[in-house]
C-alpha cells in the first residue's frame, strides 16, 4: 500500500499527466456524452452478477455492449454517505458524510461534485430522480441545467379510501386533517406502509411510477436534443428496489412465491461473529431474530425481485432512446447501485452492514467506439476489484474533463481498455456504529472486517456466502496480520483529504 501514501503530491502529478495526455486530445465537439444510471438499494440479484433467478434483459443488453465489473464495491452501505462518496470521488471519512442527514456543502465547503465539474467544463447536465440523496442536499443549478424529481400517481386502492376520508374530515392537503391522513395512510394496505417497509403490486402502469416518469424524462431530453450543441451528462436516479417494494402487478406475477429460492439462515453463524456486525432492521420487516419466517421472507423477496425487473424494463427504455436519438455511438453509459441489500441472509434485512451482499454492487460500463483507444470490448467482463469512488476520475478521463486534484478514486479506464488488467489490491468499506466505525477490506480472496469489539475474516473463494468466520483460527494468523496492516494503510489514505 505504499503507493497510496502522500496522495496529494501523487494526485497532482497524475492530474498534470492527464491534462497533457487527454485535455488537448478531445475538442469540445468530440467530447462523449454520459448517461449515468444509479439504482437505489439494488444488490447483485441481477443476471449480470451471476444471479440466475431473475429476469433483467436490459442489464444483459448493456453488458453485451460493454464491460461488466463483477467485483465492484460501495464505500458505505447507506444511500447518503455512498452517494456523497462516489459523486465527489472521496472516501466517506474524507467527505465527512457518515449519515443520511449531513450536507457536504456544510461539512466540507467547496467540494466539487462530478456533475458540477462536468457542467463547468461545458457539458449540459440534467438529472431526474434520486441522484444526490435528497432534494435538500442536491446542489441544484450549481451542478444541473435541469433537475427534476417525480412521485408515483395515487394507487387505485387508495383513491376510494381517500375520498371517503376527505368526505368525513375535509381535505388532506392541510392542517390537522393532513396529519390525521399521514397517520392513517400506512394502515390501508401493505402497499401504503412506506419504509416500514411496504410492499405489493400497485395497480399502476409503468409510466405512473416515479421511475417510469424518470426514464421517460430522460427519453424526452434525448429525443428533443435538450443539450443543444453541448455534450450532455444525464443522470437518472432509479428509486427502486428501495422500499417500499412497489411495482406494477405484472412484475409480481413473474415471481411466484413458491418458486423463490434461498438458503435458510442459521444461528450457528452468530456464535463466532461480533453482534455489533448486525442491525435490528429485521424488526421493521416483521421478523424475529433467529426465527426463519418462510412465508414472510417470500413475500418480501417476491416484491424485491418484482421491483428489479420493473426497473430493468425502465432502463431498457433509456437504452432504446439512446439509439432512437442517434446517441448510442457517442454516449458512455454507466449502470450501478449505491450499495447492496440483505434479504434474510444471516437473519438480517437491509443495509448498514459489512457483508459481501451489502457492499458489492452491480457495475456495467459501456464506452462507445468513438473513444477509439478506450472503447469497451462488447460482452467483456473484469474480475478486478473496483470501487464506486473510482467512477468520478474514470468519467473525467474518458471525457477529457479535468478532475479536482483531491480525488481519492483511481481511474479504471485502463481496465476498460484491457479486461485482463488488474484491479485494486483492496476495496474499502466503512459503516458507523454509534460514534465508532466498522471497517472492511475486500481482497481477491478475503474479506477482513475490524469492529471495536472484534474481527471477521472470510475466505470468499472457499466460502462465498461468508458462513465461517476464520478470525480466531491459528491457521490464518499471518493472513490476519497482513490484512490488518493493509486496512490500516488504506484507512490513512481514506482520511487523507479530511478537512
Amino acid at each position: 500500500m505504499r503507493n497510496l501514501m502522500n496522495p496529494p503530491i501523487q494526485i497532482l502529478v497524475l492530474v498534470a499527466l492527464f491534462h497533457s495526455a487527454f485535455g488537448p486530445s478531445l475538442t469540445f465537439a468530440q467530447k462523449p456524452n454520459v448517461l449515468f444510471i444509479v439504482c437505489d438499494d439494488l444488490n447483485t440479484h441481477v443476471s449480470t452478477s451471476g444471479y440466475p433467478h431473475i429476469q433483467t434483459p436490459a442489464f444483459d443488453k448493456l453488458a453485451a455492449a460493454g464491460m461488466t465489473f463483477r467485483r465492484a464495491y460501495c464505500q458505505y452501505p447507506v444511500c447518503g454517505p455512498s452517494r456523497a462518496s462516489f459523486l465527489h470521488g472521496l472516501y466517506p471519512q474524507s467527505t465527512g458524510i457518515l449519515d443520511n442527514t449531513a450536507d457536504i456543502r456544510v461539512v466540507r465547503p467547496g467540494t466539487v461534485s462530478m456533475p458540477q465539474r462536468f457542467k463547468a467544463s461545458g457539458y449540459w447536465t440534467g438529472a431526474v430522480g434520486k441522484v444526490f440523496h435528497n432534494a435538500k442536499i442536491d446542489p441544484g443549478e450549481v451542478a444541473w441545467d435541469q433537475v427534476l424529481r417525480f412521485e408515483n400517481d395515487e394507487l387505485p386502492m387508495v383513491t376510494p379510501v381517500r375520498e371517503k376520508f376527505e368526505a368525513e374530515h375535509g381535505s388532506i392537503s392541510k392542517g390537522k386533517t393532513r396529519r390525521m391522513w399521514r397517520e392513517f395512510y400506512p394502515t390501508i394496505a401493505t402497499q401504503t406502509q412506506g419504509q416500514k417497509p411496504g410492499y405489493g403490486p400497485t395497480g399502476l402502469s409503468d409510466r405512473q411510477h416515479k421511475d417510469g416518469k424518470n426514464v421517460r424524462q430522460i427519453k424526452e431530453w434525448l429525443l428533443s436534443n435538450s443539450s443543444g450543441d453541448k455534450p450532455f451528462f444525464m443522470a437518472c436516479g432509479i428509486h427502486k428496489p428501495h422500499g417500499p417494494f412497489l411495482a406494477p402487478d405484472k412484475y409480481f406475477a413473474m415471481y411466484p412465491k413458491a418458486e423463490l429460492q434461498f438458503t435458510p439462515a442459521s444461528l450457528e453463524f452468530w456464535k463466532t461473529v461480533p453482534r455489533i456486525a448486525q442491525t435490528k432492521r429485521y424488526e421493521g420487516f416483521g421478523f424475529e431474530f433467529g426465527v426463519e419466517n418462510d412465508d414472510l421472507r417470500r413475500e418480501f423477496m417476491q416484491a424485491y425481485h418484482a421491483c428489479i425487473t420493473f426497473i430493468d424494463a425502465q432502463i431498457g427504455i433509456m437504452l432504446d432512446a439512446l439509439r432512437q436519438s442517434g446517441h448510442w455511438d457517442d454516449t458512455i453509459v454507466v449502470l450501478t447501485s449505491d450499495h447492496g441489500y440483505l434479504l434474510g441472509e444471516k437473519f438480517m434485512w437491509g443495509k448498514v452492514m459489512l457483508f459481501e451482499t451489502c457492499d458489492r454492487v452491480p457495475l456495467i460500463i459501456r464506452v462507445p467506439k468513438s473513444i477509439k483507444d478506450l472503447a469497451t470490448t462488447p460482452g467483456s467482463s473484469s474480475e478486478g476489484l473496483v470501487e464506486l469512488v473510482d467512477l468520478y476520475p474514470t468519467l473525467a478521463e474518458l471525457c477529457g474533463v479535468m478532475p479536482p486534484p483531491e480525488l481519492q478514486g483511481r481511474s479504471i479506464a485502463r481496465m476498460l481498455r484491457d479486461p485482463s488488467s488488474d484491479g485494486k489490491e483492496v476495496a474499502y468499506t466503512v459503516v458507523t456504529r454509534g460514534q465508532e466505525l466498522g471497517k472492511a477490506i475486500r481482497t481477491q480472496q478475503f474479506r477482513y472486517t475490524l469492529w471495536p469489539t472484534g474481527e471477521e475474516l472470510y475466505d470468499l473463494v472457499a466460502d462465498p456466502q461468508e458462513r465461517t468466520n476464520l478470525a480466531s483460527s491459528q491457521k490464518y494468523t499471518e493472513i490476519l496480520r497482513t490484512l490488518r496492516s493493509k486496512l490500516d494503510n488504506l484507512e490513512q489514505f481514506a482520511i487523507s483529504q479530511k478537512r
